[in-house]
């Protein structure tokens, strides 16, 4: 791989063969990696640890209060540096609002090349520190080595009241399924189209805190959450559904969309993460959708949105703050299809 040139201008793209949360290890690879590790027995206050896996884990502080922890990171998917590093801290702080958890403190997890120019690294860092003090927590260290291409996100340390946290289980059936962003970031940044690739970048330093909050307040209507990345809406949804014993029913007409990514779908744009998204939910996922809509299912999303299965009665007020519903859980189907798309 040639180095670019360090100058003012500067495509960060270009230092790396993959970008964002498409980079993830594929999602069947590591189910079987877990699996074949030996049984994990979650110790004395580790709430929520790999017995079963969910998307941060949650440690026993006090019987009022539980520690909450996670780590993300990858490489650009964006050209700018201040919109990598702040995409990449949204992202990392995700896991903790699916959580139910507050955002409060956060260490970088940096890897840059040598001849990558100070002033980059330099606006990656100040832009991440923005994010995580919008998030409600700061930044407080972190550790850098050299490598030749650039990664960088957090791991980031949440507080929730003990007990209250969410997880990917509990579905319900009757379970309305809702969604706090568009789906489409892996298609658009693929499809690489000016206009759109600014959207979906806006989307992406969006925080999911707001979306926490609300159902945080909700508590009690609120079943399951998790947040949508690397394996695609197809992919988190089958875990939840998976985790729940239940199928969730979802309307590919109700499916929010970034602008430019159906076309980008139409127009047979894919990233290298479709097909591994498609692997690991095979025989799982049913799909009665156009090829495109199924392309938006499977899309790896950056920084997406949180999916959660709340109570019916709680949609109007979730939808006043940017959730859309989507569909429904159902009593899983006899043939254990755990996700249909129609």
């Amino acid at each position: 791989m040639s180095m670019p040139t360090p100058t003012d201008q500067i495509r960060l793209r270009s230092w790396t063969s993959c970008g964002g949360c498409g980079a993830k290890w594929p999602a069947a690879e590591l189910r079987a990696l877990l699996a074949a590790r030996p049984a994990p027995v979650n110790p004395d206050g580790l709430l929520v640890g790999l017995a079963p896996f969910d998307d941060a884990a949650v440690l026993l502080l006090t019987p009022e209060l539980s520690l909450v922890s996670t780590t993300d990171f990858f490489p650009p998917l964006v050209d700018d540096p201040a919109a990598f590093g702040a995409i990449a801290a949204a992202n990392a702080c995700s896991d903790i609002f699916a959580m139910g958890a507050r955002v409060v403190l956060a260490v970088n997890v940096a890897a840059f090349p040598e001849e990558l120019p100070t002033w980059v690294v330099a606006a990656i860092l100040a832009a991440a520190d923005e994010v995580v003090a919008e998030a409600g927590g700061v930044i407080a260290g972190g550790h850098t080595i050299r490598n030749p291409e650039p990664v960088f996100g957090l791991a980031v340390q949440g507080l929730v009241p003990t007990g209250r946290h969410f997880s990917k289980g509990g579905v319900r059936p009757g379970d309305r399924i809702v969604l706090s962003k568009p789906l489409g970031t892996g298609l658009v940044l693929a499809a690489d189209d000016a206009a759109p690739v600014a959207g979906v970048t806006a989307g992406m330093r969006q925080l999911n805190r707001v979306a926490s909050e609300a159902l945080v307040a909700r508590h009690h209507q609120v079943h399951a959450v998790t947040d949508v990345t690397g394996f695609g809406l197809l992919g988190h949804g089958f875990e939840m559904a998976e985790r729940s014993g239940v199928t969730l029913e979802l309307d590919a007409a109700l499916l929010p969309l970034y602008d430019g990514a159906l076309a980008a779908a139409a127009a047979g744009v894919r990233t290298g993460a479709d097909e591994r998204n498609r692997t690991y939910t095979a025989g799982q996922v049913e799909v009665q959708a156009s090829d495109a809509l199924a392309a938006v299912g499977y899309d790896p999303q950056t920084s997406g949105g949180l999916l959660a299965a709340v109570d019916p009665t709680a949609v109007a007020e979730l939808t006043e703050v940017g959730f859309v519903e989507i569909g429904e859980a159902v009593p899983l189907a006899s043939d254990s299809v755990h996700v249909r798309l129609s």
